[in-house]
């Protein structure tokens, strides 16, 4: 065939392409004959790019965070796509500024820095300490390299110097304060009416066709659904290989058993007191002997018949336990002076000891009772034995299967079939799932990312082999089964949706219209609760800005209308309920503002901590905005998964 094409390609017409695809390949290279050229952006910060690709992940890590965040609470639903899209690219771009203005000013993330960081991330210590093998695991989990990770962190913590720096030139004057307090802890005295939207639900018209029409037409994001899937799989699970098997013979259970047979030992412990004679350390012979007789003397009044517990409260010099008769209580080995230890170890119980020397001085010891130090019988280990057997052969069946599973998806990628069949596990099929995620299993991120990686939803083959929860051992291959494009639904199947939209909203317009006609009245000099008649009227009384009592909108409306003039008794205003298509009236005759001086002193610092808090928040939004200002910033239209 290329000689065919060799034969062909003669004349002028053969120069002319030669001449036309050289053209592009001198100056820009083979990717650009390709379209293979530089990678798609959204936005670009003084010639900075921000890659389509990074800003998807960014996307993409907002969603898991809330979704971790809510928990249960999560609902896809709630949160409207392109409001996150904008979000998120907004917030890279003050990033990319702040990296840069940063750079220019010298600041840098040192590697002391970057090691403090690390080693205090909770989620990379075991047992109230740094652990390597944590960090590594964690990092490996999230399909990091610890360089990665670094680099990551370097820019992170860079990130936060300079807005930590304008953060902490913020301060309050004492006078400041005392006024922002009196704000905060100023209260109202309210009244309010309500006018509910289903008292005109009888009075609305039917929305018009071209009317519902037309409001489909500007609210298709409300009735569009995302890209979904459904998921067929195959789990394979540890836990599900592992059966009971009597049939294990005697001798590997005695086999096993001898090998714990540690494990099965408990420590012995022997209850324990003594008396003390206590000799310095660098006590010379004669004090030594002087102290040994000493307590033999003792030890032949306890031989006579004296009581123990009554001659250590009396002589012994150990003030822990002289008061207690002695007792130590019970000890264990590895935890005494070690001729105290050997001593309290080697006599026998309820026998007195010879004196016994140690770095504290002479002791007489003795041995109350023993327990522990003999292994649990074969009969009463034996069904834990048997369980553990099964435990390491269903884990090595499981490593087995796994391996089999993998090799078997690998080599028939186009189905799961003939895995199954081979291990005898059952396909099973998920729910439809978004690329937010669903329950179960398909709520872990590695699994969603494969289930719409390119890999599988593209090209249709079997995912690698998954581990959702590496502790729980489970292994998962899967594919998609079904797939939904992004879509808007039919105008005729929400329909009534929107008709019920409508009406509700027209209700809620003539609510609106109605609070307004009472506050035109009590403007006009009427008393609310004539203004008002047919509607409840409620007498709030005295209220401070978090009251719980009104409603939320009556509280926010009534401190932000003004106070009452010199000239006017009273200030009036309307508002809706976003939820419910409520309206109220609300009227506010008195403002008494707080008192600073009537506050503990601790809550008044309080208040000009979170006051210049909000300050340094203002100041580094400041510095940000005049950042952007300068800046020269160019962004692509935002494409969310919807079509449209």
């Amino acid at each position: 065939m290329l000689q065919e094409i060799r034969e062909r390609a003669q004349g002028w017409v053969a120069w002319a392409i030669i001449i036309l695809i050289s053209i592009p390949f001198a100056f820009w290279g083979i990717d650009s004959y390709f379209g293979g050229g530089a990678e798609p952006v959204v936005a670009s910060v003084n010639g900075a790019d921000i890659t389509e690709r990074a800003f998807n992940q960014n996307v993409n890590r907002t969603r898991i965070q809330l979704r971790d965040r809510l928990g249960d609470a999560y609902d896809p639903a709630l949160f409207d796509d392109l409001r996150i899209r904008q979000q998120v690219l907004e917030r890279m771009i003050r990033e990319t500024l702040l990296l840069e203005d940063s750079a220019a000013m010298g600041l840098r993330t040192s590697d002391q820095a970057i090691r403090a960081a690390i080693l205090s991330e909770p989620a990379f210590q075991q047992d109230g300490g740094f652990s390597n093998a944590q960090y590594e695991q964690v990092l490996r989990l999230q399909g990091l390299t610890p360089a990665a990770y670094e680099d990551s962190l370097r820019s992170e913590l860079l990130l936060s110097q300079l807005p930590r720096a304008i953060r902490e030139t913020a301060f309050v004057t004492d006078a400041l304060a005392d006024r922002s307090a009196s704000l905060v802890h100023q209260e109202r005295i309210v009244a309010y009416a309500t006018v509910p939207q289903s008292s005109f639900a009888g009075t609305v018209e039917s929305p018009t066709d071209e009317a519902v029409a037309a409001y489909y037409d500007g609210h298709q994001d409300q009735f569009a659904t995302p890209e979904q899937v459904r998921i067929s799989y195959l789990l394979l699970n540890a836990a599900a290989l592992s059966r009971p098997d009597q049939s294990i013979d005697e001798a590997s259970l005695r086999e096993r058993y001898e090998l714990r047979l540690d494990e099965f030992t408990a420590p012995e412990e022997r209850k324990v007191r003594h008396i003390l004679l206590s000799v310095p350390v660098d006590a010379d012979r004669k004090v030594l002997d002087e102290t040994r007789k000493r307590l033999q003397e003792v030890q032949q009044r306890i031989t006579a018949g004296e009581p123990f517990a009554a001659l250590a409260a009396e002589v012994s010099e150990d003030p822990g336990s002289a008061e207690q008769g002695g007792e130590l209580g019970w000890v264990g080995r590895d935890a005494l002076d070690p001729a105290f230890e050997q001593a309290v170890f080697t006599i026998e119980p309820e026998t007195l000891s010879e004196p016994v020397r140690s770095r504290f001085g002479y002791h007489l010891v003795e041995v109350l009772e023993v327990r522990g130090g003999e292994p649990k019988p074969f009969e009463a280990v034996k069904e834990e034995l048997i369980a553990d057997l099964n435990s390491g052969s269903s884990e090595a069946a499981f490593f087995e299967q796994a391996e089999q599973l993998a090799t078997l998806t690998y080599e028939s990628p186009d189905s799961l079939i003939p895995a199954a069949e081979t291990l005898g596990l059952e396909v099973q099929l998920s729910d439809w799932i978004d690329r937010s995620g669903g329950e179960g299993l398909f709520a872990n991120p590695r699994v969603v990312g494969a289930a719409f990686s390119e890999e599988v939803l593209a090209l249709g083959n079997n995912s690698e082999l998954l581990e959702p929860d590496p502790e729980a051992m489970q292994a998962l291959v899967l594919r998609v089964a079904e797939h939904r494009e992004p879509s808007v639904r039919p105008l005729d199947e929400v329909r009534d949706e929107i008709v019920t939209l409508l009406e509700t909203q027209q209700a809620a317009d003539a609510a609106k219209a109605e609070a307004e006609a009472i506050v035109a009245r009590v403007e006009g000099g009427q008393e609310l609760a004539a203004a008002a008649e047919g509607f409840d009227v409620v007498d709030a009384g005295q209220i401070g800005r978090v009251a719980t009592e009104p409603p939320p909108e009556v509280t926010q409306l009534a401190f932000s209308l003004p106070p009452p003039a010199a000239d006017a008794a009273l200030r009036v205003g309307s508002t809706t309920a976003s939820d419910s298509g409520d309206a109220y009236v609300v009227v506010v005759s008195e403002v008494k503002e707080g008192d600073p001086s009537q506050l503990d002193p601790t809550e008044l610092e309080a208040e000009a901590r979170m006051l210049t808090r909000a300050l340094a928040a203002a100041d580094v939004d400041a510095v940000l905005a005049a950042m952007q200002a300068r800046a020269k910033i160019e962004r692509k239209p935002i494409v969310t998964d919807e079509p449209f």
